[in-house]
């Protein structure tokens, strides 16, 4: 397969934005997928993520809870859904759906989502129990980008 720089559509995790832009959202429990690796990563752990060989950056962010910073927050989901115009991005934490598709609905925000619609987007493209937590619901309905 030549590399284009882009997810396959419709590959396991894969989730098509609304400009067409495509991200993936993966749990780092399970074994990385088979296919081309990331261009750049956003780790959501509460803890420093093992070294991978791509690009990435760590959003110190504890289960079921919200970012640490909120500010940096801001700045790495900007940063990836910039990245992801033309590079395979990928958002993940442990489990990947609280964590990640929190994440994943601010990117789709970014993406132009209205912010009250973005975790049901999510739940219909990435995963229905995709943001798992009240607090996360309304982190994403007041993300403003």
């Amino acid at each position: 397969m030549v590399d284009t720089g882009e997810w396959e559509p419709g590959a396991p995790g894969v989730l098509r934005l609304p400009s067409g832009r495509l991200v993936r959202g993966r749990a780092l429990r399970r074994p990385l997928p088979e296919g081309p690796v990331p261009g750049y990563a956003v780790y959501l752990l509460g803890k420093r993520p093992p070294r991978v060989p791509w690009e990435y950056d760590w959003l110190r962010w504890p289960d079921f809870r919200l970012p640490a910073d909120r500010a940096e927050a801001r700045r790495l989901f900007a940063e990836a859904w910039t990245r992801s115009a033309t590079a395979r991005v990928e958002l993940a934490c442990g489990g990947g759906r609280g964590r990640t598709g929190t994440a994943l609905a601010c990117l789709a925000v970014l993406d132009g989502v209205p912010p009250r619609e973005a975790v049901e987007f999510v739940r219909a493209h990435y995963d229905r129990h995709a943001v798992e937590t009240p607090w996360q619901r309304r982190y994403v309905e007041r993300f403003t980008g």
